[in-house]
């Protein structure tokens, strides 16, 4: 008879076949989607290279391509014919005609200063005083001295008459009498010597009073009361702000234009409106270390002007023609100055109108446009052709041979800020 285990087991052993096959189907299809995954992956990695590649090759070549930039108006300039006002700037600072330092005369304590800066004195005015007590002693001592060599003056002339009487009668030689000359001459050196001192004690005494020599205002005061000064201390400092000058070092060249009387505009510190000033003296000689020759302007009265302000400006020492620039679009970046020139081109094929030329220039001379209103300076240079185009300041430096497109027609020059930007 059979058992039911016995009438199981085929079948049991007919299922573990099954399960197999279905087990190895499952991992040939995992192999094949890993193996399409990373098919998938590669061909991507391989398109990207490829456009990576591409992108690359076309970077390059526009690279060796030639770079045209654009220039605005602002960032041209033409040289043109022009008659300018010629100036020679100068600089320097404000400083009064008349001052005065005002120093100790006599060493001592100080005493009765009350002036301070910005306060008016007048000439002969007595601003501090020095403690007289050791100079009256000694005014004294003097005069003392002085009254006792008088007194020895008048013995000796007293000796020197009898001793005539005596001479005369025969009671003594006349060499007693020499005698008694010689010391009456000794005694008289010695009174005027006694003299000389006393009105050396008493001058003295008088220096003892700190007095004003030119009539202004206190620019400084270096000491205070109670402090015990030295021969020559500085004690304060007067000026006199009713005349003001201007001490300029111009160089031999520029000297040579400048003649007594020609007008000046300054620019002064703190100031929104331009002085006038005028040539008043120029220095004979030139000086020792810089070979350059001093110059003088009187500068007119305009309220807020202050001793010691830093100033600049030009003198108008005539007029010039030629081709000129503005000064600012002359480069000195170089050993020599040097321009910016647009040649321009005769293929255009790219858009670019000119390429850029360093052309290096000599300046002339320097001045105002005479028929504008323009306060920038220009400058007249040789080298350069009427109606030539050039870079102005505003467009920077821009190596040679670079290829440049003026986006219209150019202007005057102007101060307006622009930028230069390149076009593929």
């Amino acid at each position: 008879m059979t058992t039911p285990q016995q009438t199981a087991s085929p079948a049991h052993h007919s299922v573990v076949p099954t399960n197999l096959k279905k087990r190895g189907w499952l991992r040939w299809v995992l192999v094949a989607v890993v193996v399409a995954i990373l098919a998938l992956g590669v061909g991507r990695a391989l398109n990207k290279r490829k456009q990576t590649q591409e992108e690359a090759q076309a970077a390059a070549t526009r690279l060796q391509a030639p770079v045209v930039f654009t220039l605005s108006p602002e960032d041209t300039v033409v040289a043109t014919q022009q008659t300018l006002t010629q100036q020679v700037s100068i600089s320097g600072s404000l400083r009064a005609t008349q001052s005065a330092v005002i120093k100790a005369k006599v060493a001592g304590e100080l005493l009765g200063l009350q002036v301070r800066e910005g306060d008016a004195v007048q000439a002969g005015q007595v601003l501090a005083r020095i403690d007289t007590t050791e100079y009256q002693a000694r005014v004294q001592q003097a005069e003392r001295q002085a009254q006792a060599a008088a007194a020895q003056v008048a013995i000796a002339e007293r000796a020197q008459n009898n001793n005539q009487a005596l001479v005369q009668q025969g009671f003594i030689s006349p060499t007693a009498l020499e005698t008694s000359r010689g010391t009456l001459d000794s005694a008289q050196f010695t009174y005027k010597a006694a003299v000389s001192a006393a009105d050396i004690a008493r001058k003295a005494l008088a220096d003892t009073e700190v007095r004003s020599p030119i009539a202004g205002q206190v620019a400084s005061r270096t000491v205070q009361n109670g402090e015990r000064v030295g021969i020559d201390a500085r004690i304060l400092e007067v000026v006199d702000l009713r005349e003001l000058e201007v001490e300029a070092a111009l160089t031999p060249a520029e000297a040579v234009l400048v003649r007594v009387g020609q007008e000046a505009k300054l620019t002064v510190e703190g100031l929104n409106r331009p002085v006038p000033a005028k040539v008043s003296r120029i220095s004979p000689m030139a000086q020792a270390g810089s070979r350059s020759v001093l110059v003088y302007l009187k500068v007119a009265q305009v309220a807020g002007l202050r001793h010691g302000l830093f100033v600049n400006g030009a003198i108008q020492v005539g007029t010039t023609q030629g081709v000129a620039i503005p000064l600012s679009a002359i480069r000195n970046d170089r050993p020599q100055p040097y321009v910016q020139l647009l040649r321009p081109l005769a293929n255009q094929e790219d858009g670019a109108q000119a390429e850029v030329v360093h052309q290096t220039v000599r300046e002339l001379a320097r001045g105002l446009p005479a028929s504008a209103t323009d306060t920038a300076l220009m400058a007249t240079i040789e080298s350069i052709a009427n109606n030539s185009m050039i870079t102005s300041a505003n467009a920077g430096f821009l190596q040679e041979k670079t290829r440049i497109r003026v986006s219209s027609a150019s202007t005057a020059p102007s101060a307006m800020p622009s930028t230069t930007t390149p076009s593929r």
